[in-house]
């Protein structure tokens, strides 16, 4: 951690910063593992507001 000191005394500390790196594009089996993720979470979400629709 780095640490400054003021001429009143008063310390002050800053946080290391992270290692900065380019995003890399999901490759076509990602893609697709997030677009089967995206289907089964429409499903969840569509099977409980209709569940909750037919207890009402």
């Amino acid at each position: 951690m780095y640490t400054t000191t003021s001429p009143e005394g008063i310390l002050n500390n800053y946080a290391n910063e992270p290692a900065i790196y380019p995003a890399v594009y999901p490759s076509p089996e990602q893609q697709r593992r997030y677009a089967f993720q995206g289907a089964i979470a429409i499903l969840l979400v569509t099977a409980t507001i209709l569940t909750a629709f037919a207890v009402s």
